[in-house]
């Protein structure tokens, strides 16, 4: 009965209307990054020497799976060399000296390290890029270190291959893939608005519906699809290991004691869910939980004031009909 009121296309509606980050602005800020790109481009070539290698737009907009709220850009910047510093607080004042330099015209208040990043603010547009260092040592598959933004450990990662891994999945499920994706995000910020101390990183969630998408989930239908996930999360009660093997193979992969253990696709050593703790693990249950039995009642509800009240425990206010 509910599927009458609330269907595929509805959700569809909804995701274009309140969930995703529209085109257009995704154009913009896409441009804006990668005029910054450009700029670090033509620097390099006259000054070949500079420690500043590469600079790559990375996390949700590199691949199209960002919100509607997203505020800044990030973006990885890859540096050399053997007077680059090792520690976290020192090599981001590198970093920040030398995208001044690169960029001249930009004020020094507009170039600021942060925690683990160094945010460029654009004043024209009110939008920041946080740039990432990684540390590069010539690897031709761009592998290098990462400062990791939970909390400022080195990590080996390779953005073009994370980019590319996400693409695979993405070209899997044409459309239905990343949109499932920020459908799930979008319940995940929800959740974490609703419950104290919920915390469930995008990253992860992209991991786990990978795994899906690796297993034969059919995406398209997305009521079906996102009751999957809720049900995969309850099923397992988030302790089952996740990997992937393309790009090494499954006896490479670590071993882990944590809860939660999704390992990164192009790191077998690293547990990108490693800080998570068994009450938080628990949390996460919780909310999948209580998301899959919203949508069980609203797939049976009667009436579409009821079909929409359902969804609502799932999406919030802003889900409408």
């Amino acid at each position: 009965m509910g599927r009458e009121h609330v269907g595929h296309g509805d959700i569809a509606r909804f995701a274009q209307e309140k969930v995703n980050l529209p085109k257009d602005k995704a154009d913009e800020y896409r441009a804006q990054a990668r005029r910054l790109r450009e700029k670090l481009d033509g620097y390099l070539e006259e000054h070949p020497d500079f420690t500043l290698k590469k600079m790559m737009i990375s996390g949700s907009l590199a691949k199209g799976t960002a919100l509607r709220s997203l505020n800044d850009i990030d973006v990885a910047c890859y540096i050399s060399g053997a007077v680059t510093p090792r520690d976290v607080t020192s090599l981001l004042n590198y970093l920040a000296e030398r995208l001044r330099t690169a960029f001249p015209n930009f004020t020094p208040d507009q170039v600021k390290p942060q925690t683990y990043s160094v945010t460029v603010s654009f004043r024209g547009t009110g939008l920041d890029v946080d740039v990432v260092p990684i540390l590069y040592n010539g690897d031709s598959r761009w592998y290098g270190n990462l400062v990791s933004q939970e909390d400022g450990s080195f990590l080996e990662t390779s953005i073009p291959l994370h980019l590319e891994f996400i693409r695979k999945r993405k070209q899997a499920q044409e459309k239905h893939f990343a949109q499932v994706v920020r459908l799930i995000k979008f319940w995940g910020r929800n959740a974490k608005s609703q419950r104290e101390g919920f915390r469930f990183k995008s990253f992860m969630i992209e991991m786990i519906l990978s795994h899906l998408c690796d297993q034969g989930l059919n995406f398209s239908d997305y009521p079906e699809a996102l009751q999957h996930f809720f049900t995969y999360v309850a099923r397992t009660d988030m302790r089952e290991q996740i990997i992937f093997t393309d790009y090494y193979k499954s006896a490479a992969v670590g071993t882990f004691s944590e809860p939660i253990r999704i390992i990164d696709p192009v790191n077998p050593k690293n547990n990108v869910s490693r800080l998570y703790t068994a009450e938080q693990t628990d949390m996460i249950v919780d909310a999948a939980l209580a998301a899959g039995d919203a949508i069980d009642a609203a797939l049976a509800a009667p009436t579409k004031q009821e079909t929409v009240y359902y969804w609502q425990k799932v999406f919030g206010s802003s889900f409408q009909m």
